[in-house]
């Protein structure tokens, strides 16, 4: 019944409590295990609150082309930061990415992204909050999980502000998972977005 990816058509207004995130360089490891790009991150250190509730950085990976949709606009890609609070309850923070100049703060992840499954530690902390723009005006849903089980109860914050990368990072993401990894969107049933 609420299943992601959707195409944002219709919103509803609501006074939407503002992110707060706290990000730090941490040691992280960049992984290709076939489906996607990810970025594992440590136990702990790495929070985003919002409406009083704190969830823990465990993760960030990347779909190309975007999963989501605005007004049935498609993105060369977008960006999952996915989040557990203490209960084990999952928040993904989503940033689409528009056609545009390279985007140099990709490149510590795409400089060593593995070419076939496997793994790479960065020889660098790596802040997840270079990814994220100024403003985190968003968009919020109940959704799931986009890979299986695809499991509901998701809370997403897809937000407004879009980033950018070029035709080349997008190809070689391609290149390293073989293919595109974007599951079309499912139907809203009685869902809305709120805005």
């Amino acid at each position: 019944k609420n299943q992601s990816p959707v195409n944002i058509t219709e919103t509803v207004s609501g006074r939407l409590p503002a992110i707060k995130v706290n990000y730090k360089p941490s040691a992280v490891n960049v992984e290709n295990n076939g489906h996607t790009i990810q970025v594992n991150y440590p136990e702990g250190g790495n929070t985003l609150s919002v409406n009083g509730r704190t969830y823990t950085l465990k993760q960030f990976h990347f779909h190309v082309p975007s999963e989501n949709q605005i007004k049935g606009r498609t993105f060369p890609m977008e960006a999952h930061f996915v989040h557990l609070d203490e209960n084990r309850q999952p928040l993904v923070l989503a940033v689409l990415y528009e056609p545009g100049k390279t985007n140099d703060r990709l490149a510590p992840i795409w400089n060593v992204m593995p070419m076939k499954e496997g793994k790479v530690n960065l020889d660098k902390a790596f802040d997840a909050s270079t990814l994220l723009p100024k403003r985190l005006k968003y968009y919020r849903f109940a959704g799931s999980l986009t890979t299986p089980p695809c499991s509901e109860g998701v809370s997403w914050l897809l937000l407004k502000t879009y980033d950018h990368i070029d035709q080349a990072q997008a190809e070689k993401f391609t290149r390293a998972i073989g293919s595109h990894n974007s599951r079309p969107v499912q139907p809203l049933n009685a869902r809305v977005v709120i805005e």
